[in-house]
């Protein structure tokens, strides 16, 4: 029997730590306040930091553009 919704691709989340300039930091902050006025719901920078980076990605035409000539292994998505 075959479904027409593959088999879902791992979806364990890697940790990866990154240092950031104090001021890129309190901008984060800033922006999950923001956040917050507008949504009515506090999330950490950590949590929104994640979908700030896939939404960047996903906008940058050049970057598309170029990961298709990456190998196939590196043009998977999460």
């Amino acid at each position: 029997m075959s479904l027409r919704l593959d088999k879902l691709p791992d979806r364990t989340p890697v940790r990866m730590s990154l240092s950031l300039d104090p001021e890129l930091a309190e901008a984060l902050k800033d922006y999950a306040e923001v956040y917050r006025q507008i949504y009515g719901e506090a999330e950490k920078p950590e949590v929104l930091i994640p979908a700030m980076l896939e939404l960047f990605l996903n906008s940058d035409t050049a970057f598309k553009r170029a990961r298709k000539d990456l190998s196939p292994k590196a043009c998977m998505k999460p």
